[in-house]
């Protein structure tokens, strides 16, 4: 028995196919999981056709790549990636203003204070990703935040006091500094709030207003 399952991650499509095959060796069915990755469609392509009020069409015309100073907003975008690990992109846009909510207004002074009573309330949410681990790196890395205010000003400070700098050396900064933030969720990351390039085609019609931004990759 074999089905196909097509999972969407923002800019990525990957092909799972899980099968239960009889093993003559073992003389029982096995279960297997194998993933295919066709070649990669960006994110503007994947939204070109989709209605205005899209969620990945609003996010890609009005979010993705544009720059971001704003302290919480940036944590907010960090909250969002780390939410997105393992699950499609496009239900975490939907999630948005729960996640929003939950975390009032991704405040970081707020949520750096969260204790017990706060982490039960977030996993009892069935609006946001009910994640112990993730809640948990969510609360640790405001408090990590904190810290980067107190030492830089601002976490953007402390953002532009590294940059500029390539992929590898982001992943192994935050690696040592924060919670769940593998490879893939720092270079999401880093590309949605304007730090590095590829968010959006040259040829697509917003790559031109995200320029007039001011993305800090532009600045190199």
């Amino acid at each position: 028995m074999v089905h196909l399952c097509v999972m969407r991650t923002k800019g990525k499509l990957t092909l799972q196919v899980v099968a239960f095959c009889w093993h003559f060796t073992s003389l029982r069915y096995k279960f297997y999981i194998m993933q295919i990755k066709p070649p990669l469609v960006s994110y503007c392509e994947q939204v070109r056709n989709l209605p205005p009020d899209n969620p990945d069409r609003k996010h890609h015309d009005h979010v993705h790549g544009f720059a971001v100073k704003d302290d919480n907003e940036l944590f907010g975008r960090l909250i969002m990636e780390i939410n997105q690990a393992g699950l499609n992109w496009t239900l975490i846009l939907k999630k948005e203003e729960n996640f929003r909510r939950a975390f009032e207004g991704f405040d970081i002074l707020k949520v750096a204070a969260y204790g017990e009573d706060d982490k039960s309330r977030l996993l009892a949410d069935a609006g946001i990703i009910r994640n112990r681990r993730k809640v948990d790196a969510v609360i640790h890395n405001a408090g990590v935040i904190r810290g980067l205010q107190r030492e830089y000003g601002s976490f953007s400070s402390w953002l532009d006091h590294h940059h500029p700098m390539g992929i590898d050396g982001w992943v192994r900064l935050f690696k040592k500094t924060f919670r769940f933030t593998g490879p893939e969720i720092v270079n999401e990351w880093l590309m949605s709030t304007g730090y590095l390039p590829g968010a959006h085609r040259e040829d697509c019609p917003v790559y031109d207003k995200v320029i007039r931004s001011g993305p800090e990759w532009l600045k190199l």
